[in-house]
């Protein structure tokens, strides 16, 4: 399980240091829908380490400067153009 990197394996607060952000920021980044963290049984968010790839990019681009609703259009925007690059890749090989 570990090898898979959506499986949440990781606790707020570990989440946290290894993005090098307070916990909140990955509070907000839930409200703005960029990731959608597991809740244990407990209710306690649990994060995979694609979510926290995301997060890291998103503390990235508000260090840069950039509003945290336009670093989460930004990283969605990423994500879709490799999604679709990786399925063009596929296509033409197949």
């Amino acid at each position: 399980m570990l090898d898979d990197e959506d499986y949440p394996a990781y606790t707020m607060g570990r989440a946290a240091e290894i993005v090098g952000c307070p916990p909140d920021f990955l509070r907000r980044l839930g409200e703005a829908k960029l990731i959608d963290p597991y809740r244990s049984g407990g209710g306690h968010r649990r994060y995979s380490r694609y979510q926290l790839r995301l997060a890291a990019r998103a503390r990235e681009l508000c260090d840069q400067g950039t509003d945290m609703a336009s670093a989460c259009r930004i990283i969605i925007l990423e994500d879709q153009l490799a999604e679709a690059l990786r399925q063009n890749e596929r296509y033409q090989q197949g």
